[in-house]
């Protein structure tokens, strides 16, 4: 967009609940010309404006091809969250963006993807499993590892289903605390890893959710030789502004908002699990 700091006005055309607190609203720019220019990389985000309320970012999870309608998937832990959720098909909110930078699509062509997400942290990836999926050709073996505290988190589980169905596809899912219905692994996200499939000399490992998690994964990663500029880590601070100024995302000699979401571990690897950042 010309103006970064300008919300551009969009409409809500479709609005999921996908848990009780969780929800998707599908969006389509009112101006035409502006939905015309919008592209943006699986891993980017936007700053939806909600008026007279406040503005949040918020990760794309559609694929990028699709350039009728930008997703975004929401769950109501705040004053402009729950705000949002009450909102219906025909309401309006302002969008900024996108902005940071998302994860390594390109790189990962020819090469086998291990994709770890625990807690509510999937949305983030959604948009590049969206992205690989429907692009299964160019990519080797594809592992997609969640884990989530309660069953109740775990939502999208059609398309699960759905990716679980791709050649070359293992889709492994975890539980904390499993409902006797629940059909998958009953423990930590942790016990799955052994699970997965690929090569390590050409793998590219996309990792998100809380940071404990992924110090554990990339431990792992690690110990099996993956080298660490092959391991993409999304992370997330208090994003306010998108462009780096208001300093409130700031990592180091890093802002989120602007040289990430998405970063490499080896760029990372003197903050990252270090108390103060």
């Amino acid at each position: 967009m010309t103006n970064p700091y300008l919300p551009m006005q969009a409409e809500i055309i479709e609005r999921i609940q996908e848990s009780p607190n969780m929800y998707t609203l599908r969006l389509r720019f009112t101006d035409p010309s502006v939905q015309a220019a919008y592209s943006f990389e699986p891993g980017q985000f936007n700053m939806l404006y909600l008026y007279g309320v406040g503005e949040i970012p918020i990760s794309i999870v559609s694929d990028p091809k699709d350039e009728h309608i930008i997703e975004h998937t929401i769950r109501a832990v705040g004053r402009v969250t729950n705000a949002m959720s009450s909102l219906n098909v025909g309401d309006v909110i302002g969008i900024r963006g996108p902005y940071g930078r998302g994860w390594p699509v390109l790189e990962a062509e020819q090469h086998d993807v291990a994709v770890v997400t625990g807690g509510l942290g999937c949305a983030p990836v959604v948009s590049v499993l969206n992205y690989i999926a429907n692009r299964r050709e160019r990519f080797g073996m594809l592992n997609i590892v969640q884990g989530v505290k309660h069953t109740c988190d775990f939502i999208w589980r059609e398309r699960y289903d759905h990716w679980r169905e791709l050649p070359d596809t293992r889709v492994l899912l975890a539980a904390d605390d499993g409902e006797p219905i629940w059909p998958f692994h009953i423990g930590r996200v942790t016990d799955l890893f052994e699970q997965m499939e690929f090569d390590r000399k050409r793998v590219i490992v996309m990792l998100c959710g809380p940071e404990g998690m992924m110090r554990v994964v990339v431990k792992y990663m690690l110990e099996q030789h993956v080298a660490d500029n092959v391991i993409w880590l999304s992370m997330e601070r208090n994003m306010q502004c998108g462009v780096g100024h208001c300093g409130h995302c700031q990592y180091g000699d890093r802002f989120i908002c602007k040289d990430g979401p998405v970063f490499n571990y080896a760029e990372l690897k003197h903050l990252f699990g270090k108390k103060g950042f």
